[in-house]
């Protein structure tokens, strides 16, 4: 018969494992929240425009009339520009190319105030860049990437937009243009390259106030090639082939959403197992009506996330609170199809010196999840994001932070001031298991055309391909962004470890505007490094 001094020597040790095995679990669950680096401790610039390339490179932009910034233009070039209202002649540079894998950060010339521009990817990989202020009202401007040891810079066109835009938005379209939408004092769309006169849109003037709330409107492509417009409370279905208002959807409730109240949209990712039929879009934060008008109110900002599939015969919002109170919140599709809302404010709205309360810890939104359950806090950032910061995801699978600056010039100091670091954000799929990675990726996809890839790694039973869009990142929304789940067979072992997958591309430029899309092979949660594929 076991002693009693024994057994309760037993009883102690068994109850130290169980405490070893529950901070053991304790300190996996913390770290399965994600975690934070800084990658560049002085980019020279806070980045006011964000966008990823197809050569995994980073083009950072700012505005031109900031006066100088901490990075030099190289071999003693200048910009000479008699119409700045800060500083004509500038030997610094508001523009750069940040490559992830070296670290470098690289000057480029911008010749025309590109403050609360707007932009996106044509079908070659090229970046269009449209409107600002000043002298950049009615420019577009391109650049068109390159390797990171290559000298690529922007180019100014001669070919001016018809409307001038200031806080405008753009959306690829099916034909391979773009629609450029609204912007203060504007309530049109015209069309790069131009295809005709610019057309009124009614929810874009209907939509101001006192506050200018419908700018920087949230524009969709759907599935059934109408575009999702929203404006400060309210939306419609636009038929852009006839130009047209298909239907005015039912308002949102509680606060207005765009700039400068500024919550954040994002399209649900669109599934090939459903045939593509099904399009939900999510819109989340927002500022409390005065925020802008009365910033030393400190208005609390919204804490509700709104819901709606636009192409139901009786659309109507579902509504849900997000965890913590958020304006300025960047919303990403993240490779397996999560959405995460990352940085912004608690209180006030956006513009200079307005935002309060600064929202350092990101949210993670399951759009599977039952109602109540969607949401999932991650690990805080020590460096505070607000106005004019910005968010997007590199091909590793990580979620590039940069810009942040409330202040009228570059303010180094004090509340809030001009952040100049670049951080990288690991969600929790990230250290959460083996990773995949796709062996032999296809370089083009012709739309409908069956193919098959390697997967080596990962759980055969549940691999997911998913193409995701490299979008425009600008004023807590991401412009054109767009992630694609792939129908797929069920894999087939290819011997050692890994399997091939058989599927087909998106049947369309409706359901994928041509574009260099990331691929990522998603295995129980865990992203592959992304391959990027021509589409179209």
């Amino acid at each position: 018969m076991m002693s009693s001094s024994r057994m309760l020597l037993i009883m102690i040790l068994g109850a130290f494992l169980l405490l070893l095995s529950s901070l053991d679990l304790l300190v996996q669950v913390v770290e399965a929240q994600g975690s934070w680096e800084v990658v560049v401790e002085n980019a020279g610039i806070a980045s006011m425009h964000t966008a990823v390339t197809h050569y995994g490179t980073v083009v950072l932009l700012d505005r031109t009339d900031i006066g100088a910034s901490q990075l030099p233009l190289p071999n003693g070039e200048c910009r000479n520009d008699p119409n700045d209202e800060t500083l004509t002649y500038d030997c610094t540079a508001h523009s750069a190319v940040y490559d992830p894998a070296s670290g470098t950060v690289r000057p480029l010339f911008i010749q025309t105030d590109t403050w609360c521009s707007s932009g996106q990817f044509d079908a070659d990989g090229t970046l269009v860049q449209t409107g600002g202020d000043n002298d950049g009202f009615s420019k577009i401007r391109t650049f068109t990437p390159c390797a990171a040891d290559g000298d690529c810079d922007w180019v100014e066109t001669d070919t001016p937009l018809q409307n001038g835009r200031w806080y405008a938005t753009n959306q690829r379209m099916p034909d391979g243009s773009q629609a450029v939408i609204g912007g203060r004092s504007c309530d049109t769309v015209e069309y790069v390259p131009s295809s005709g006169a610019p057309v009124y849109i009614p929810l874009i003037a209907n939509t101001n106030d006192a506050q200018n709330d419908n700018l920087y409107p949230y524009v969709h492509l759907l599935p059934n090639n109408q575009l999702f417009i929203f404006a400060n409370r309210d939306s419609i279905l636009f038929d852009w082939t006839t130009n047209s208002v298909v239907a005015n959807l039912p308002t949102i409730p509680g606060e207005p959403r765009n700039y400068p109240s500024a919550g954040s949209s994002a399209m649900l990712p669109l599934s090939g197992f459903n045939g593509w039929t099904d399009a939900e879009i999510l819109l989340c934060g927002g500022s409390t009506y005065g925020a802008f008008l009365n910033p030393a109110a400190a208005l609390p900002a919204s804490i509700t996330c709104g819901r709606i599939s636009p192409l139901d015969t009786a659309p109507a919002w579902a509504m849900e609170n997000m965890p913590m109170r958020r304006n300025m919140g960047d919303m990403l599709l993240l490779p397996d199809r999560n959405v995460l809302i990352i940085n912004g404010a608690g209180n006030g709205a956006q513009g200079w010196g307005n935002a309060q309360n600064p929202v350092q810890t990101p949210v993670l939104y399951n759009p599977n999840a039952a109602a109540g359950t969607r949401f999932q806090t991650l690990t805080a950032t020590d460096i505070p994001r607000v106005y004019h910061s910005t968010a997007n995801v590199l091909p590793d699978g990580r979620v590039l932070i940069a810009g942040s600056n409330t202040h009228q010039f570059y303010t180094l100091t004090g509340y809030l001031p001009t952040e100049l670091r670049i951080e990288a954000f690991s969600p929790p799929y990230l250290g959460g298991g083996a990773e995949p990675a796709i062996t032999d990726p296809p370089a083009e996809l012709a739309y409908g055309q069956a193919f098959a890839v390697t997967v080596a790694g990962g759980n055969p039973l549940f691999i997911d391909l998913n193409l995701l869009n490299p979008p425009y990142s600008t004023h807590s929304f991401s412009q054109g962004q767009r992630l694609l789940q792939l129908e797929t067979a069920v894999p087939t072992d290819a011997g050692g470890g890994a399997y091939t997958v058989t599927t087909t591309a998106p049947p369309s430029s409706v359901i994928a505007p041509s574009a260099y899309y990331m691929l990522f092979a998603v295995s129980d949660g865990v992203p592959s490094y992304a391959s990027w594929v021509h589409v179209g």
